[in-house]
C-alpha cells in the first residue's frame, strides 16, 4: 500500500484477516478455550472479542450476520459470571458491550441484552459501593477500583455508550467525579495515586506505590469517560471540575516540547519526589501506556473543555510520533493494546474528530506498515493483542467510519 493507495487496500487486509477468523473450529482446532484471557466471555483474548469483529463487519455491511451470530453463541455459551471478576472485558458486562453492538441492527438481540444489561448493573453498584466506602475510609484505590479493564471506569465506559441518561450512568460519573477529589494525605500527591506496583500488586520497586497515566489502568480512561460525558451533555455535577484536576496534573508532568509534547506512562514516587521523570522513560506510542491513548485523552479533554490549546497539543504528540522511525520501531507487534494496531486507530480516531489533514496524511503510511507487520508473522487470534484487533483497525480506516455504538468504547477512545 502506497500514501495515495486506496481504502480498499485497508479492507481486502481486513477482509482476509476476518476470513481466518469466520469458524471457531478453525480457530481453536482443539476446541474452545476455557481458561485464562481465552475464555469464551474474554474481550480481550476469547470469543467475546473475536465476536466485536464479526458482528462489527454484520452491521457495516462487510460481513455476514451468519458468522456474527456463530461467535456470539459462542462467546454466551456456558454460565456467565456477574461475580467479583466481572467487568468491561470480562463477564456479564463484556457480554452486554458485544450484544449491544449486534441489537443496534437486530431486535432478535433486545431480550438477552435486557437481561445482560441488569446483571451489569448489578455488577456496577457493588463496584460503586466498595468505591464510595474506601473514599470515606480515606485509603488509596486499588487499580481494579477505577480503571479501564477491570474497574469503575470501564464500566461508565459502557454505560455512558448504552444508557448516558440512566440512574447507573449518573452514578458512575459521580463517583469519577469524587475519585478525583483531595484525599487527606500524604500531600501533593493526586487522590488516585495507588499503594501498589504498575502490575496492581505491591512491589520492592515500587514502596510508595506509582500513578499512572495510562488508559488500560491509569487516570486516562477516567479522563476519557468524563471528557464524553462532558460533551455529551450530561448534568452531572463537578464533571468539568474533575477533568481541569486531572489535566493540571497531566500538565505538571508533560514532558518534551510545544511540537514533541509526551507523557509518561506511569511514575513512581522517588520520580515524584524528585519532580523528574528522564527522557529515557518516554513509553512506546502503545494505547496502553503510550501516546496513542494518553494523547487521545488529552483530546477529548480539550474539546471538553474548550481549551484548542490542549487539543493542538494532543494531536502534535501524536504526529510526532507518527513521524519519528525510532518511536514506530518500539510498535513492533499488530495488536490494539501494545501494537500497531492501536496506534493505527488512535491516529484515525483523532483525525476524524478534529479533520486533523496532517494526521489524516499519515493514516497510508501506517497502515501500510500494519499489513507489513501482519505479512511477516503468525498471529494469535485475539482482540486486544492479535488479528481480531488489527482486522477492526483496518476494517474501520478502509470504511472511513465507526458508527454507533463505537466498537472502540471498550478502549476509552470514543
Amino acid at each position: 500500500m502506497t500514501t495515495t493507495a486506496p481504502a480498499s487496500t485497508a479492507l481486502s487486509a481486513a477482509d482476509q484477516l476476518a476470513h481466518a477468523l469466520a469458524d471457531p473450529h478453525t480457530v481453536w482446532p482443539g476446541g474452545r478455550p476455557d481458561g485464562g484471557r481465552a475464555w469464551p466471555q474474554s474481550l480481550a483474548g476469547g470469543a467475546s472479542g473475536i465476536a466485536l469483529l464479526h458482528i462489527e463487519r454484520a452491521r457495516t455491511g462487510h460481513g455476514d450476520w451468519d458468522t456474527a451470530r456463530t461467535w456470539l453463541a459462542t462467546a454466551l455459551h456456558g454460565d456467565i459470571s456477574a461475580a467479583a471478576n466481572a467487568n468491561l472485558y470480562f463477564g456479564a458486562p463484556a457480554l452486554a458491550f458485544i450484544t449491544y453492538g449486534a441489537a443496534s441492527a437486530s431486535s432478535r438481540y433486545l431480550r438477552a441484552l435486557e437481561r445482560l444489561d441488569t446483571a451489569t448493573i448489578t455488577v456496577t453498584r457493588k463496584r460503586l459501593a466498595a468505591a464510595h466506602q474506601r473514599i470515606t475510609r480515606a485509603e488509596r484505590p486499588p487499580m481494579e477500583e477505577f480503571d479501564l479493564i477491570q474497574g469503575l471506569s470501564g464500566l461508565g465506559a459502557y454505560h455512558l455508550s448504552r444508557q448516558p441518561h440512566h440512574e447507573i450512568t449518573r452514578d458512575v460519573l459521580a463517583y469519577l467525579v469524587r475519585l478525583t477529589e483531595p484525599l487527606p494525605a500524604p500531600a501533593g500527591l493526586p487522590p488516585w495515586w495507588m499503594n501498589v506496583a504498575p502490575t496492581g500488586t505491591p512491589h520492592a520497586d515500587y514502596p510508595g506505590g506509582h500513578g499512572n497515566f495510562g488508559l488500560a489502568h491509569g487516570i486516562g480512561s477516567t479522563l476519557s469517560v468524563l471528557s464524553k460525558a462532558l460533551l455529551n451533555g450530561l448534568p452531572v455535577p463537578g464533571m468539568a471540575d474533575a477533568v481541569e484536576r486531572i489535566c493540571a496534573w497531566t500538565d505538571h508532568w508533560r514532558q518534551g516540547d510545544e511540537t514533541t509534547p509526551w507523557w509518561p506512562g506511569y511514575i513512581s514516587m522517588r520520580q515524584a519526589t524528585d519532580n523528574h521523570v528522564h527522557s529515557d522513560l518516554r513509553p512506546r506510542p502503545s494505547w496502553c501506556y503510550g501516546i496513542s491513548g494518553t494523547a487521545r485523552a488529552q483530546q477529548l479533554a480539550g474539546l471538553a473543555l474548550g481549551d484548542p490549546a490542549r487539543v493542538q497539543a494532543a494531536e502534535n504528540a501524536l504526529l510526532a510520533s507518527l513521524r519519528d522511525p525510532l518511536q514506530l520501531a518500539k510498535v513492533p507487534e499488530i495488536g490494539l493494546c501494545h501494537g500497531l494496531a492501536g496506534l493505527l486507530h488512535a491516529a484515525w480516531r483523532m483525525a476524524t474528530e478534529t479533520n486533523n489533514p496532517d494526521i489524516t496524511a499519515e493514516l497510508p503510511r501506517l497502515t501500510n506498515r500494519l499489513i507489513a507487520a501482519l505479512d511477516r508473522n503468525d498471529h494469535e487470534p485475539e482482540l486486544l493483542d492479535g488479528a481480531a484487533g488489527a482486522a477492526l483497525a483496518l476494517h474501520t480506516v478502509g470504511t472511513g467510519h465507526a458508527p454507533a455504538p463505537h466498537w472502540d468504547t471498550f478502549l476509552a477512545l470514543a
